[in-house]
């Protein structure tokens, strides 16, 4: 293990892997030594990311919860990232959209966790890093389903903490404001159809309204975070949530 390779002998397990902010980071841990298995329901683009870090590629639909029950995971790192965006009224939002949100974004992330932490506790080291959102802070409208979903993640992501602290392993969430990734560009087509205004005005008037610094979270910035966290200078580092929102927190 090297000073510019502090993750070699570590096995990184990314969901989400195939594209935005899960590709962000298995590219950034396979940098600083560590194996990556790129899992993700599109198992082509999965295939690209795997291919380009040297990893391999686990095929998984998170949103089939029931497949999870009995996973036994080898990984010393896992970083839940998969996720879905609904924007709609409460009342009129799509019950079943709600129950996929949940499963995808609170179930599957506890079953992965339970089914890494066995593994974690046998080698005295694990690394959990969910990543959650400003919405698993604060709330906005259209989004009951997601920010009721981040939230559930803090509050996964804290009990983890609590738990594997005598065992080694630490947990955290990120919670960046709005990343330029394809979930985001659809949401700004989603909001609006929601608000009936223009795409342009609602970059201005909803998603960055709240920051102070006007400007989407690049992948990359949130994949540094996650290295950090990962990485020999953060073992004190659990049960927290690191923003990256902008300023969204200082106001």
């Amino acid at each position: 293990m090297s000073e510019d390779r502090p993750l070699d002998g570590r096995r990184a397990v990314v969901t989400g892997g195939g594209a935005g902010i899960g590709a962000a980071c298995a590219r950034a841990l396979a940098g600083r030594g560590a194996y990556v298995v790129v899992a993700d329901r599109d198992e082509a683009a999965a295939a690209v990311v795997a291919k380009e870090v040297a990893g391999e590629v686990w095929a998984v639909d998170l949103d089939d919860t029931r497949a999870l029950d009995e996973l036994s995971l080898e990984a010393d790192i896992l970083v839940n990232n998969a996720g879905i965006q609904v924007v709609s009224p409460i009342e009129e939002f799509a019950p079943e959209d709600f129950r996929r949100i949940q499963r995808i974004m609170v179930e599957a992330p506890f079953l992965l966790v339970r089914a890494a932490l066995p593994h974690m506790y046998a080698r005295g080291w694990g690394r959990v890093v969910n990543i959650s959102s400003v919405h698993g802070l604060v709330a906005s409208p259209f989004k009951s389903a997601y920010v009721t979903a981040k939230h559930a993640l803090e509050g996964l992501s804290k009990v983890t903490a609590l738990e594997g602290a005598a065992r080694g392993v630490t947990s955290n969430c990120i919670n960046p404001a709005y990343v330029r990734t394809a979930l985001v560009e659809k949401q700004i087509a989603d909001q609006a159809r929601v608000h009936g205004i223009t795409e342009d005005e609602v970059l201005e008037k909803v998603l960055l309204t709240e920051q102070s610094v006007k400007r989407m979270v690049e992948p990359h910035e949130v994949a540094s975070l996650v290295c950090w966290l990962t990485g020999p200078d953060a073992a004190m580092a659990t049960g927290s949530s690191y923003t990256l929102d902008g300023g969204w927190h200082a106001r």
